[in-house]
């Protein structure tokens, strides 16, 4: 549960500001201080990777919710 909610994080920071995250990770790739240049959809593509991250994490959360809820009635009915 913590993972997801840690790719849920990190999904919702490349959907809503991908220019600073792949900024981010071009620094890390980078040797010393190389100057990378980017061609300009990389961003969008970027943006679009976080928002499946998004909707992945949303699914695995939102399930994991309904599967505990279907296991408690469950259990009450066999009582």
């Amino acid at each position: 549960m913590v993972f997801k909610t840690l790719l849920l994080a990190i999904g919702l920071w490349e959907a809503l500001k991908p220019r600073e995250m792949v900024d981010f990770w071009m620094r890390v790739a980078a040797k010393g201080d190389q100057d990378v240049e980017l061609r300009p959809w990389v961003y969008s593509v970027a943006r679009l990777e976080g928002i499946v991250i998004v909707l992945w994490s949303l699914s695995r959360l939102l399930r994991r919710s309904d599967d505990d809820a279907v296991e408690v009635v469950e259990v009450v009915e066999s009582a």
